[in-house]
């Protein structure tokens, strides 16, 4: 399963890109999103996805429902 962002509470502050091993974080149209093909939730690097993590507002990088490769549609 692969995490997403919520735009919602996103403060834009680009803390989640750079922690991000897979490169799966990045700007688009002025918010951060994760690309769920990317995302392994840092499986094999850390023991929790970064990006929540060290994001400052709590609830913001969130599981994704049917998220990364396995999924279609």
């Amino acid at each position: 399963m692969a995490y997403k962002i919520l735009t919602s509470q996103c403060t834009v502050c680009g803390a989640c890109e750079f922690e991000c091993p897979n490169a799966a974080i990045s700007l688009k149209r002025g918010t951060y999103v994760i690309d769920p093909n990317l995302c392994n939730e840092c499986q094999g690097f850390f023991d929790a996805p970064q990006c929540d993590e060290v994001c400052p507002v709590p609830g913001t990088c969130v599981p994704a429902k049917g998220g990364g490769k396995a999924a279609r549609g």
